[in-house]
């Protein structure tokens, strides 16, 4: 079947449903139809700068340049988890441990897919390894950003109950063991219940893009099959290392509960 390609008219008319939505946002005074501008046109930017280096980085296997764009990702994607919550840890404190969960899941995953499930030659084909760091830390980016969120939210929220823990003799994992289990679960049910409705209530968009663009169904059930189960992978690992090493951080070494070391987020 031949691959059905989009002109800049096509995609002018989708944008209309863009534009009709924000009027709608405006009329109902949501508050959110700038923001909805904003994003569409930060969309078409960043897609087609992406899609014109892509095109030049699919021409070169060097492992130098597929460094480079894995490091601004991970760079990316770790302010991401940052801004996205509400109560931070102040200074660089959020954005390293945002940054080091993504890139010990997300890297160690993907680098394991590549070499012995995918077996591209050389490992660092673009073609492959591009697509594949992008959706882990996507996905990794959301699971970990919701469960540092949770979590600090939460102990703020109960500091009084998680002190009065400390009091009665408890250790500080023992006062924070729920509230950690309960933002480690925020942060891995999306993605668990994006696994249990594939190919029941919605057609993942990798898998979608393949079929689009004309390949074998069956091939792209497959790559689909393997992009859950990695994804599902690193979002869990990156989110349970975040959320114990934040938890950790909440207290000192004498093992009193620091809540001075959180900021609120400026909206």
């Amino acid at each position: 079947m031949e691959l059905i390609t989009l002109s800049p008219w096509d995609l002018s008319l989708a944008a209309l449903l863009i534009m009709a939505l924000a009027l709608l946002s405006f009329q109902m005074q949501l508050g959110v139809s700038r923001s909805i501008i904003i994003a569409a046109l930060r969309t078409v930017i960043q897609l087609l700068l992406i899609g014109l280096i892509l095109k030049w980085l699919f021409g070169t296997t060097h492992p130098g340049w597929l460094i480079l764009v894995s490091l601004i990702m991970l760079l990316a994607a770790g302010r991401e988890v940052m801004v996205r919550q509400q109560r931070r840890f102040a200074g660089i404190q959020s954005f390293a441990l945002g940054t080091l969960s993504l890139f010990i899941s997300t890297i160690v995953v993907t680098t394991l897919v590549l070499t012995v499930v995918i077996s591209a030659d050389p490992w660092y084909t673009p073609q492959y390894a591009i697509p594949l760091l992008g959706m882990m830390f996507g996905n990794t980016m959301n699971g970990i950003a919701l469960g540092l969120d949770r979590l600090t939210q939460t102990a703020w929220q109960q500091r009084d109950v998680i002190e009065a823990r400390l009091m009665l003799g408890q250790t500080p994992p023992q006062a924070i063991g729920d509230i950690r289990r309960e933002s480690t679960r925020s942060g891995m049910i999306p993605i668990i219940n994006a696994m249990a409705v594939a190919g029941i209530v919605s057609l993942p968009g990798m898998m979608t893009g393949q079929i689009l663009a004309g390949a074998d169904p069956m091939d792209a059930v497959s790559y689909q099959i393997l992009i859950m189960f990695m994804v599902t992978a690193g979002t869990g690992l990156g989110t349970i290392f975040a959320v114990v090493m934040a938890s950790r951080h909440l207290f000192d070494e004498r093992e009193r509960l620091r809540l001075d070391r959180l900021q609120k987020a400026v909206v």
